[in-house]
């Protein structure tokens, strides 16, 4: 066979793979393994676009407005993907106040925000019942959505108060936490885990923490950071792992893949860019089919790599966010106002529109 002729087949074989991931067919590990050889970014791009036109033939796309407020940057688990963490003894070590954090919610209401977005570190001395007393206080003053304290905190605080997952997720649901965002995810693989976070929760207690929590009637949604140490095998595995789940419970909202920014870290690499962000993100799409919605991450690769992610499989800019502080210190700054937000959706081709964040229509 000529060399014209195997690249003939080479492309009539890609072609028939593109067609069936974008016909919404179930893919394996070697599925996205061979995803990630296609060299045709797009490609890969049309087949996840028409994936997520199936699942979201609305005229619109949609935003959030939120604040990711991190209570504290005292964290014991020091993980080397990360440059916000302090130790406790540090100058710049801090715990938010209730009145600062009342001030930031007030603002985030003003500016039609719905919800907040509340993490931090794995401080040794929050436990519980800091947790509860703060969001009693919160929820007595205002009416906002809690999207909180991410599976490694969860489990940090479990072992704090000697607790099970499941106990320390319900009393926490009594005292107003709503929902659980996907962070502390990095990558769910142990080998890969093991380097860049050796003391955070594994990927089975990561993982049952969401199952415990849509047991109880919380949705949450899954991210992914990648472009460290891992491999595509590593990230196709890292999805898998939230579609088992996802079809276990249904308890995902929304799968968000971003980009590691790697400066002022303990990890040397070149950051990664668009093209390698459209790719994962497109195949992102096609390997989740039972994962309702993908979010763009304007906020690692700026607003016009997050338009484009609106062709490549993301039916959702994200938020707005106010207030953003972990990726900052990692020496990404992009920032967008509401008008901007919009645009770059219309501009797409679609109607904007803000959601809460079960993905309701607000407004």
């Amino acid at each position: 066979m000529g060399s014209s002729q195997r690249q003939q087949k080479s492309g009539s074989r890609r072609a028939e793979f593109l067609a069936k991931a974008a016909g919404g067919e179930r893919l394996t590990l070697e599925d996205g393994a061979a995803l990630f050889a296609v060299k045709d970014l797009a490609a890969l791009g049309v087949a996840a676009n028409t994936r997520c036109a199936r699942l979201h033939p609305e005229p619109y796309r949609t935003y959030v407005i939120d604040r990711n407020i991190n209570y504290s940057n005292v964290c014991t688990s020091r993980c080397k993907f990360c440059a916000f963490w302090r130790e406790s003894v540090t100058k710049d070590a801090y715990v938010v106040t209730e009145e600062e954090l009342f001030r930031k919610i007030e603002e985030t209401l003003a500016l039609g925000g719905t919800q907040i977005l509340l993490q931090g570190g794995l401080h040794p001395g929050l436990g519980l019942e800091y947790f509860e007393k703060l969001f009693h206080a919160v929820k007595s003053r205002f009416k906002i959505h809690f999207h909180a304290l991410s599976p490694p905190e969860i489990v940090h605080v479990a072992h704090l108060n000697k607790l099970s997952v499941a106990d320390t997720l319900s009393r926490l649901q009594a005292a107003g936490l709503d929902t659980i965002p996907g962070g502390g995810a990095e990558i769910l693989v142990d080998k890969v885990r093991r380097q860049v976070s050796p003391n955070k929760c594994s990927t089975a207690e990561w993982l049952d923490v969401m199952r415990t929590a849509h047991r109880l009637g919380m949705r949450t949604t899954a991210t992914m950071m990648f472009g460290h140490i891992e491999t595509v095998a590593d990230r196709v595995e890292h999805m898998l792992r939230i579609r088992e789940l996802q079809d276990e419970t249904g308890g995902f909202t929304a799968f968000i893949p971003w980009t590691f920014q790697p400066k002022n870290t303990q990890l040397t690499c070149e950051p990664v860019g668009g093209f390698e962000y459209l790719k994962t993100l497109a195949i992102s799409r096609l390997m989740l089919d039972n994962v309702p919605n993908i979010q763009a991450s304007w906020v690692t690769q700026g607003a016009k790599v997050g338009q484009l992610a609106l062709a490549f499989g993301a039916n959702d800019m994200g938020s707005l966010m106010i207030e953003e502080n972990v990726v900052r210190a990692a020496g990404c700054s992009f920032r967008m106002t509401t008008d901007e937000i919009r645009r770059l959706i219309s501009d797409a081709g679609f109607e904007p529109r803000q959601r809460d964040c079960y993905y309701r229509l607000v407004g």
